[in-house]
């Protein structure tokens, strides 16, 4: 298949800048056997079953964008310089791959001057990103680091029409969030709330857990026109045994997994074996695209993604190209919102 299979036009006024509030109130696009119904999150009791499990991806996010002053001491001479960085991906337990602008800016060695005093070291610059050292100290976390000199990392599309504010910090954090290490958030979980899920658990839908840690990968785009050449971005996550064996259970009960984003769809997938779930511990870069086999998941909330993607990539693989399609043109019509902050689906495969 070629990427052009995976566009679609979608007018801008349908890009979510803020979520609805609260949480539950957005609205859910349920997919199943061919039809679709409109509803609205708070009602996703509606449509699951006892005994069906969510697995959730329960990764915090750091807040990884940051902004800093370049400071420069060559030949004598001193030179400032403002810039702008996300963190990427980890390198070492002090070191960070991250995406700066402007990058021409920086060499290796160079000070990053904090807002808060402390400073970071540039330990190289390549043709895209560069490799920041924050020079932990014994026992020091980097999320607390990072609360009073970094903000929430809210996607670009976003900053490009306005500035990253305090209202982020708890609108782009699930409530349930506690492994900390995402540099984007799992935005399918930003729909839950607590009261939420004590229903949910109330009518006997199970919850599980796992962690993917989302990389800034996430917002690269598709460069090849035949999808099967995309090299697909690395993330880290974990599943545990307990995780893997409920899972398995639910199996084995003939009960429905249902993935809660991307993440841990994509995640569920690689710790399959043999149609059995796995404890997995490492890096996943598995691109799921049209033909893939499924092993584990059944469903998946998920909301509704950029075109070109390898996220509507993967719904289209759930549910085939034809009803993505259809999903999708649906959901214009009757104006959900897109992206990070907005609307949710429900898409439950054929039986």
């Amino acid at each position: 298949m070629i990427l052009d299979d995976f566009d679609f036009f979608l007018p801008e006024e349908l890009i979510a800048l803020r979520p609805v509030k609260p949480r539950t109130s957005s609205r859910l696009l349920v997919a199943e056997g061919g039809s679709l119904i409109d509803a609205k999150f708070s009602q996703l009791e509606n449509f699951l079953r006892p005994g069906d499990r969510l697995v959730l991806n329960n990764t915090r996010v750091l807040k990884s964008f940051i902004s800093a002053i370049r400071i420069r001491n060559e030949n004598n001479l001193s030179s400032e310089a403002k810039v702008k960085f996300n963190l990427l991906e980890k390198v070492s337990k002090t070191k960070w791959k991250v995406l700066v602008k402007p990058l021409r800016k920086l060499k290796k060695n160079d000070i990053l001057q904090l807002s808060n005093g402390g400073s970071l070291i540039v330990s190289s610059v390549f043709s895209d990103h560069a490799i920041i050292d924050f020079q932990l100290n014994e026992g020091e976390c980097l999320e607390g680091f990072l609360k009073n000199v970094g903000q929430m990392p809210i996607p670009p599309y976003i900053l490009k029409k306005r500035k990253v504010d305090e209202y982020d910090d708890i609108d782009y954090q699930t409530v349930f969030a506690c492994s900390e290490g995402s540099v984007a958030a799992p935005t399918a979980s930003l729909h839950f709330d607590n009261s939420l899920i004590s229903k949910l658990e109330t009518m006997g839908v199970k919850l599980s857990y796992v962690t993917l840690h989302v990389g800034g990968g996430t917002f690269l785009p598709i460069k090849t026109e035949n999808i099967s050449e995309h090299k697909m971005h690395s993330e880290y996550g974990v599943v545990s045994s307990e995780t893997a064996e409920e899972i398995n259970q639910t199996k084995r009960n003939g009960k429905r997994v249902i993935a809660v984003g991307t993440t841990s769809a994509r995640l569920l997938e690689t710790a399959s074996i043999d149609k059995s779930c796995s404890a997995f511990k490492g890096k996943t870069d598995i691109f799921i695209k049209p033909g893939y086999d499924f092993k584990l998941i059944d469903g998946l909330i998920t909301n509704f993604h950029l075109p070109k993607s390898t996220l509507i990539i993967l719904v289209a693989s759930l549910i085939g190209l034809k009803e993505c399609k259809d999903l999708y043109s649906h959901a214009i019509e009757k104006k959900y919102r897109f992206f990070s902050y907005g609307d949710s689906s429900l898409i439950l495969r054929k039986s």
